[in-house]
């Protein structure tokens, strides 16, 4: 007897749902990838508002110092 099934259809069938397993978990991956950029982003955004802080502070002060 071989390993082998005896229904060619079986044998598509494992191999799509095999390559479906992989696209899943690829697809995980790459979700996994974008909410890192995605927070990586949000956090430079909250670093360029604070450099705008500063600046507007130095600013102020030099108009100050300047006047």
């Amino acid at each position: 007897m071989t390993d082998e099934p005896d229904n060619l259809v079986l044998v598509y069938l494992r191999r799509i749902d095999e390559k479906i397993d992989r696209l899943a978990a690829g697809q995980a991956d790459l979700a996994r990838r974008v909410t890192s950029l995605e927070a990586k982003v949000a956090l430079l955004h909250g670093d360029f508002a604070a450099q705008s802080e500063r600046i507007d502070r130095i600013e102020i002060r030099l108009d100050i110092v300047l006047a």
